[in-house]
């Protein structure tokens, strides 16, 4: 068996690798890349990140965002999110997004990985997983980066204030919210 196909089968179809992780299962491993890569059996996804395809009926599936950014970071500390999520809580945002943020404690930036953009933004502290509450903070905290009108959001933050379980809402803004995201609830609620 060559070393470009031990490589390949070192590699679990599905999952994104690092160069460096895969350096003790070739010993040239950018050539043995070059060529995987060369035959469409490997992708390079940006600088140093590879990605062996899984195959669905409609020919190779891209790698799941959530694994891109974790081989990307080297953790899985991290969460991934977008401000396509705020047009959920229906606060009348209309704007659509061809970007993800990823909360983390490591980089910051934007990168394209895969053919998607991504801001890496740290900070202190985000939940490990999504949830009404956390997206009502997090769309009170980055208020002011978005072109949507702000004040029809602020405006029907107080008649839909009642579908947020309270306490949630509480702990998200005191853990995560910033001192803007604390007044706006706040007079909300008052």
């Amino acid at each position: 068996m060559k070393n470009a196909e031990k490589l390949k089968h070192a590699m679990r179809p599905g999952h994104v690798y690092r160069r460096q992780d895969l350096e003790g299962s070739s010993l040239a491993v950018d050539r043995d890349l070059k060529t995987l890569v060369d035959r469409g059996e490997v992708r390079k996804l940006a600088g140093g990140l590879y990605y062996r395809p899984r195959k669905n009926p409609f020919g190779a599936a891209p790698p799941e965002d959530r694994e891109l950014v974790r081989a990307f970071l080297k953790t899985d500390d991290f969460l991934l999110t977008s401000y396509n999520h705020f047009t959920q809580l229906g606060f009348g945002l209309t704007q659509v997004y061809n970007s993800y943020v990823v909360y983390n404690h490591k980089r910051v930036g934007e990168f394209t990985l895969g053919g998607k953009r991504f801001r890496f933004r740290v900070v202190p502290a985000y939940p490990h997983k999504l949830s009404k509450e956390y997206l009502l903070v997090d769309l009170l905290n980055n208020l002011k980066n978005l072109p949507d009108d702000t004040t029809l959001v602020l405006r029907n933050l107080r008649t839909r204030l009642a579908e947020f379980d309270r306490e949630g809402v509480r702990d998200c803004v005191t853990r995560y919210g910033r001192p803007a995201a604390k007044a706006a609830l706040q007079e909300a609620y008052a």
